[in-house]
Order: structure tokens, then C-alpha cells, then sequence
């Protein structure tokens, strides 16, 4: 939830916070906004590409009534990456890259959670669009257990590009899909990856779907046939895991 304790707000408290260089979680910017000060504000929102969005005054207004003048920001708490500028030295290093794309996975303790499990289990980076993912709050680092102050969180405008771009990098990429695929010990998880992880609502886009290379599944037995989704992350990132340390004990 938005609290009104967490933003800052009012158009030069913005822009300054923007000019300065500082990471804005969210902006929300009240619709049919005019003047000098909002064309400023824009000015800086392109230049420095920052996500906002466009809402009725209602929608700010539900998280404070004070003099806004149409525009709240939340400075994130974390520093976003890009994932061009975090891939190439993965390679230059000699590792296979193993990144993780989260489609509208929107709950803050899910993140937290997954990103705990990728810190631990060999994953180099997340991958969150700039609309529709969990907001990096208190509660996101707490469940990551504080791996959220370390660990890679990549930031990108359209996930089709970033997965395009991750495939002409080398990466193959499987979705994690409940109802389809190959069971995941059965796939080869040992080179180059990119893991596909969707809401547990609407699962992954068609557009996304459609780029990966492959669909994996989990093989899971009783009443309920579906598993939270930071638990299936931490399963399939333990497989990946399992595979890598057992192929370099095989060529060791």
C-alpha cells in the first residue's frame, strides 16, 4: 500500500528530487496538469527516464491531501540496474549468466522472497518492467533477508525487448509454466538462462510466452496443483543449482 509517509510531493520538491539524480520508485502526475513548473517537471521525468504515471487526482489524493499540486514521487530504495550494462561483464568473467524476469509479479513479500532465493542459489540479476512489478518498500528487503541491498535489480522499459536482447546475447529462455512444458529436471539448465517467472494470477504474458524457448514445469502432487510463486522460483533456481554444481564435479 502507498503511504503517505514514503513520498515526497508538490512540482519543485519533484523536480529537484529528479535533477539531483535520485532514483524515483514511482511518480504519479495528476491528469490535465499545466504550467510552467509541470513542463519543467517533464523536461526532467524524459532527460533522466523516469517511470510515471498519468492518474486522476483522485488516485493521489487517496494517499494525501496536502498540498501535492498534482504530483507525488516515491525515491526508491534501492539503486536499479540496466541489464546491458550488467551483461557483458558476466560473460567477461567467465559465467553463464543465469537472470531472472519477473512478469507482473506484484506482491512485495513474493519479491522479497525470490530475490532471497537468487541471492543464495547463483542467479546474477532480476529483471522487473517499470509498470505492473512490486514496489521495492521496507517489507520487500526485510523478506529478502537484506539481499535487496546487494543483489542486481535491472529496471527496463518493455520486457519483449530485454528478452529479445537477452536472446541475441546468447541466453536461452524457459518460462516456468504450471500447466505446460517439460518437467525441470528433464531440461538441460546449464548454460546461459534466462528464467521467465509470472504472476500468480494472470502466470505470463502471451507476448513473452511466445519468445521463450521453452516451457518448464514443476511436478507437484496433492489437492492443490499450484505453488506460490517465490516457492517455484526457489525450486527451479535449485535445480539450475543442482545441475551446474554437478557438471562442474563431472569436468573437475
Amino acid at each position: 500500500m502507498l503511504k503517505e509517509s514514503d513520498c515526497i510531493y508538490g512540482l519543485r520538491p519533484v523536480i529537484e528530487a529528479v535533477r539531483a539524480g535520485k532514483q524515483i520508485d514511482r511518480l504519479l502526475i495528476r491528469q490535465g496538469l499545466q504550467g510552467a513548473l509541470y513542463h519543467e517537471l517533464m523536461t526532467e521525468v524524459r532527460k533522466h527516464n523516469v517511470p510515471y504515471q498519468i492518474v486522476p487526482l483522485e488516485r493521489i489524493e487517496l494517499v494525501t491531501r496536502k498540498n501535492h499540486q498534482g504530483v507525488l514521487a516515491w525515491l526508491s530504495l534501492i539503486e536499479f540496474q540496466s541489464i546491458s550494462n550488467i551483461l557483458p561483464g558476466i560473460f567477461e568473467k567467465g559465467e553463464n549468466p543465469l537472470i531472472i524476469v519477473l512478469d507482473g509479479v506484484s506482491d512485495v513479500r513474493n519479491f522479497g522472497a525470490i530475490v532471497r532465493s537468487a541471492s543464495c542459489l547463483g542467479a546474477h540479476a532480476i529483471i522487473i518492467p517499470e509498470k505492473g512489478s512490486a514496489r521495492i518498500t521496507a517489507d520487500a528487503i526485510k523478506t529478502s533477508a537484506g539481499a535487496l541491498h546487494s543483489f542486481t535489480v535491472c529496471r527496463e522499459k518493455s520486457l519483449v525487448r530485454t528478452i529479445t536482447y537477452l536472446k541475441e546475447s546468447g541466453l536461452k529462455v524457459f518460462s516456468a509454466d504450471e500447466k505446460s512444458g517439460s518437467e525441470i529436471s528433464q531440461l538441460p539448465l546449464d548454460g546461459p538462462l534466462a528464467l521467465i517467472m509470472g504472476s500468480e494470477d494472470k502466470g505470463i504474458s502471451r507476448d513473452l510466452a511466445v519468445l521463450s524457448d521453452y516451457s518448464a514445469r514443476i511436478l507437484v502432487s496433492g489437492n492443490i496443483a499450484s505453488l506460490n510463486v517465490s516457492v517455484a522460483a526457489g525450486i527451479i533456481l535449485y535445480e539450475i543449482s543442482r545441475q551446474r554444481a554437478s557438471l562442474s564435479a563431472d569436468n573437475a
